[in-house]
């Protein structure tokens, strides 16, 4: 089933993709339609979590392989970290790319409401930091590792050896 809708001189034509064509640029653009209400994407958005990602799995993975033990989202500490070492005194944030605006590929603001976005991103890095450092205040040391980081397991683990140190088994 095909619809045309004219809308401030935008002419749209699609089913599942729709083609925008503006008569007075001349440019071709595909964009996903949405087939539910704002309320309801609303309500979708607000259920993404932010406990138990991928990324934040895989670097706990790490962690237990490596020998360390450690606890998750220490809600009294300044921004419930990832992962908590309070023996240590030490706090690993598993921060994603997108959510936290990383200077990679995955970073990258959507093209549509990027007023929202950027402000979004934004305020999120200034909570960021703002966690770090009442962290450090604290006493505590943080370290942040990125999504796209990842994918070099190797260094990923260097760093969070030279991070915590040497772990408190024998082996």
């Amino acid at each position: 089933m095909l619809f045309v809708i004219v809308n401030r001189g935008i002419l749209t034509i699609g089913r599942k993709y729709s083609r925008v064509l503006s008569q007075s640029a001349g440019f071709h653009r595909k964009r996903m339609i949405d087939r539910v209400s704002e309320e309801k994407r609303s309500y979708i958005m607000s259920s993404v979590g932010s406990k138990d990602t991928g990324p934040e799995l895989v670097v706990r993975k790490m962690l237990h392989r490596l020998g360390y033990r450690y606890r998750l989202h220490k809600r009294g500490l300044p921004g419930s970290p990832d992962v908590v070492f309070q023996g240590r005194k030490k706090v690993v944030f598993i921060h994603g790319c997108f959510w936290h605006g990383h200077g990679c590929k995955y970073g990258r603001l959507p093209k549509s409401k990027k007023e929202y976005w950027e402000k979004k991103i934004k305020m999120n890095r200034k909570r960021d930091k703002r966690n770090i450092q009442e962290l450090e205040d604290l006493g505590w040391s943080a370290l942040v590792i990125w999504q796209c980081e990842l994918k070099e397991a190797e260094a990923v683990k260097a760093r969070l050896v030279n991070f915590l140190g040497p772990t408190n088994t024998t082996n």
